[in-house]
């Protein structure tokens, strides 16, 4: 059982990870050739942003090291994630976890590959523009967002072993 729910967590980030990859693609190669603002309503536009960074462009420096050092953090937490996902339990965390997971490779893909992540979709409203992101942070925040859920109202634990009650 606990195989099959690491499968299930997997198949996400990589179902996540390769979605996020194909609208990169797409983005790159056959709508933002040449770079341009393409309006789609009057609150979302389709923009060309390199982020450098982190969410919304924090730490966004010109340190030849910043890809590497963000890579890296990002593996370690993959890594961690993963070590959750093989015990986790609940169709929630596994979601939760795959869509972050997911999410994380998809940047990493991109740091690896041009030293920034790409970013593309830009919502606006009242002159005022919501950093631009990437189907990847959108996996991120919403499997961070099913994780708090689960948290808050998933029930209450399973008793762990050697636990007896009282």
């Amino acid at each position: 059982m606990a195989r099959s729910r690491l499968v299930a967590g997997l198949a996400i980030a990589a179902v996540v990870a390769a979605l996020d990859q194909a609208t990169k693609w797409w983005i790159l190669t056959r709508v933002m050739d040449p770079p341009r603002t393409i309006e789609v309503t009057p609150f979302f536009n389709l923009v060309m942003a390199w982020n450098r960074g982190v969410s919304f462009g924090l730490f966004d420096g010109d340190s030849p090291y910043n890809a590497w050092v963000l890579t890296a953090l990002a593996v370690a937490i993959v890594i961690a994630l993963l070590a959750w996902l093989a015990r986790a339990q609940g169709p929630a965390i596994l979601a939760g976890i795959g869509l972050v997971v997911g999410g994380a490779v998809g940047n990493v893909i991109d740091r690896l590959r041009f030293g920034a992540v790409a970013d593309f979709l830009d919502f606006h409203a009242a002159g005022l523009h919501w950093p631009a992101f990437n189907l990847a942070d959108s996996a991120i925040t919403l499997g961070a967002v099913l994780l708090v859920l689960d948290s808050l109202f998933g029930g209450p634990e399973s008793p762990k072993k050697g636990d007896t009650a009282t």
